[in-house]
């Protein structure tokens, strides 16, 4: 699949988690990559090696860091 990767933090709704480095459930994490696809949010966590998709209505928020102006978003 050929996402359009950003960085930057997840929030999930209460009831929801992801699986962090440690192998513990966590509702937020900072420094994260996401792609945006569909009702879905593909999550690479630091130090985990696989991708978690969450669907859409488990965020309470998800942060984007800005590119420069004129510049891409990471990927």
């Amino acid at each position: 699949m050929n996402f359009n990767w950003r960085t930057g933090s997840i929030e999930l709704m209460a009831g929801y988690t992801l699986t962090g480095a440690d192998g513990r459930r966590i509702d937020r994490a900072e420094s994260i990559r996401f792609a945006i696809e569909g009702g879905f949010i593909h999550v690479q966590l630091p130090d985990v090696p696989h991708l978690q998709v969450v669907s859409a209505p488990a965020l309470r928020l998800l942060t984007c860091t800005a590119a420069a102006p004129g510049q891409p978003s990471s990927g």
